[in-house]
């Protein structure tokens, strides 16, 4: 198994135990508070945290995997089962905003991929 999927598989793992977890690992980490939920940029119609935190994941996911579109529908299917899970998580909230920041982050991760392929094809 090449690397950058064993990467890929462990950072969606880490990912998937943050996202979750009743609390915030990274309030807890930074802050020693797990109610605190450290924020990167400002948000604005979405999370600005959760658009990084996809994108990044997403463009491993679609950098390590042949079958692109078996990929994508994962990020599409996981973006909203996590966001979801939240309605039944304790100390965690479904919000819109995190939700569409789920799926802007991995339309961004395709935009940049097929933007990159095609500045390679020229």
């Amino acid at each position: 198994m090449k690397i950058t999927k064993i990467f890929f598989h462990l950072i969606n793992l880490i990912f998937v135990i943050f996202y979750l977890y009743p609390g915030s690992i990274l309030g807890f980490l930074f802050y020693g508070n797990l109610n605190k939920q450290p924020q990167v940029t400002p948000d604005f119609y979405f999370s600005s945290n959760h658009v990084y935190a996809f994108t990044i994941l997403t463009l491993f996911g679609l950098i390590s995997h042949i079958n692109k579109k078996i990929i994508i529908i994962y990020f599409i299917f996981i973006s909203i089962f996590l966001e979801i899970a939240h309605i039944v998580i304790p100390n965690r909230s479904f919000q819109f905003e995190d939700l569409f920041g789920n799926i802007l982050g991995v339309l961004i991760s395709i935009l940049i991929l097929k933007i990159y392929k095609y500045l390679e094809k020229k």
